[in-house]
């Protein structure tokens, strides 16, 4: 559909600022120490913070019931939060190519409208945006329209549509769309509220835990490989969706950028194909001899990557018995182009071009996210008692801590898709950073001496539920 067919609009540009043991008797007198000045502490906000917190989630009830009673091929209306992957790492740079776009204006200075609306659209069943008033937001759906209305999708347009298992209890696993779902959550104007419809893969939910997991294994529903290609268990899964709560796989970002170059995704694709292609190319472009913060050196390991996949010959076995011809190996790179023009050409263009290349958006929203500091202690799995940081950098990395923490001065506190129970203290800290977390308690944090994360590009965003205390901080 050409820009004039449609109604478009150039929103503001709109970002999240940034704010940026003991046993026994002991501990417990210190849990209970620690409450009772957290919850002394003034100006708090009841309720959750303003610099990031989202709201907390919901039961679900009724869409579980739906989900019990639906069939393969049903559509399911749901929101991201009632989603649980099935694969415990994405392509951080393919999520960031999709929230720098989304985030700039250059799609409405092209004269259409942001492609946040189109892929919103599409995932939905609904081909492509049709009109995109002012002040439309993904957030609220009825705010903007597309041009396949609900009720009339075809099978073309179902097709598009990610895929979603049932599972015990009602219980929606994600089995396509991981990265398109992340990026719907991470933009500012989306959120883990937001609404999008998925097609029934299977119900199993009559299923006992252990045979629903075999049969998400047999069907090849369920990928349980982590970022270094290390076996992990369904366990190890992330609980829900957001940047905080998957491991960066920089193969799959690489595979991504190789698409309509080296690859083009079959029709009857394989399940997780992008990471089967990975998974092959690990051996053979050693992505720790480029620097990736570079756009030319980038763009040479993806061109590395794709001639290796469209110059190996089509009966090669890639992975998990696959041909690369049955993963969509191109037998001529770049569709027989010059490197100046097709599909590479495109993701050449600089970020100041008119119309910049996806890795020119990945990387120049990757600029913009708050630098992390390296880890000296990381917490990982279950803990219980109280954690005090006197020195160093604590990474509480999906951690689910139930107990008091305490942040001295100069330490510092990273905590990533965690879930803390208990109130959270930092007091002259030298770096604070919460994306992804929840936590139930109060959150106090004064004088930080260097930063102070709990939003922005590339940080989840937070539930805080208890009153928060924001003070003195960068």
């Amino acid at each position: 559909m050409t820009a004039s067919a449609r109604t478009q609009h150039r929103p503001d540009s709109h970002r999240p600022a940034r704010a940026g043991g003991r046993p026994g008797g002991a501990a417990r007198g210190l849990a209970a120490g620690l409450a009772a000045g957290a919850l002394a502490l003034g100006g708090v906000v009841a309720g959750g913070s303003p610099a990031g917190a989202a709201p907390a989630d919901p039961a679900g009830t009724g869409t579980k019931s739906a989900a019990l009673k639906a069939e393969a091929g049903d559509l399911l209306d749901v929101t991201l939060d009632q989603l649980r992957p099935t694969q415990p790492s994405v392509g951080f740079d393919q999520i960031y190519y999709k929230l720098g776009r989304y985030g700039s204006t250059k799609d409405e200075q092209n004269g259409d409208v942001n492609k946040r609306f189109d892929d919103w659209c599409e995932t939905n069943g609904q081909e492509e945006a049709a009109t995109v008033p002012s002040g439309a937001t993904l957030s609220d759906s009825t705010s903007f329209t597309c041009t396949v209305p609900v009720g009339q999708e075809t099978d073309e347009t179902r097709a598009a549509m990610k895929t979603v298992v049932v599972g015990p209890g009602g219980e929606l696993y994600l089995t396509d769309g991981h990265h398109s779902l992340t990026s719907f959550l991470e933009t500012p104007d989306g959120g883990a509220k937001t609404h999008i419809r998925l097609r029934v893969a299977a119900n199993l939910s009559d299923l006992s835990t252990a045979a629903f997991w075999q049969t998400m294994r047999e069907k090849k529903w369920v990928w349980l490989r982590d970022e270094n290609n290390d076996p992990i268990t369904t366990d190890q899964l992330p609980q829900r969706l957001g940047l905080a709560r998957f491991h960066d796989d920089r193969y799959r970002s690489l595979v991504y950028f190789t698409r309509d170059i080296g690859y083009q995704a079959p029709e009857a694709a394989a399940e997780y194909l992008e990471f089967l292609w990975g998974t092959w190319l690990r051996d053979r472009v050693d992505l720790d001899t480029y620097d990736l913060d570079s756009p030319a050196s980038y763009l040479t390991a993806i061109r590395a990557a794709s001639e290796a996949m469209s110059g190996t010959a089509g009966d090669t076995v890639i992975a998990d018995g696959r041909t690369a011809d049955e993963l969509g190996r191109m037998p001529e790179w770049n569709a027989g182009k010059k490197p100046t023009g097709g599909e590479f050409g495109k993701l050449s263009a600089p970020i100041s071009d008119d119309k910049p290349g996806k890795l020119a958006y990945a990387l120049d929203f990757r600029g913009r996210i708050a630098a992390t500091p390296a880890c000296t202690k990381t917490l990982t799995g279950k803990h219980t008692g109280p954690l005090v940081v006197s020195s160093g950098v604590l990474c509480l990395n999906g951690t689910r801590q139930t107990g008091p923490v305490v942040v001295t001065s100069g330490a510092s506190l990273v905590a990533t898709g965690a879930d803390i129970t208990g109130p959270v203290q930092a007091a002259g800290a030298h770096t604070v950073q919460f994306c992804g977390t929840s936590l139930t308690g109060p959150l106090s944090v004064v004088d930080t001496k260097r930063q102070l994360t709990l939003s922005g590009p590339g940080c989840t965003l937070n539930t805080l539920n208890g009153p928060v205390q924001l003070v003195g901080n960068p």
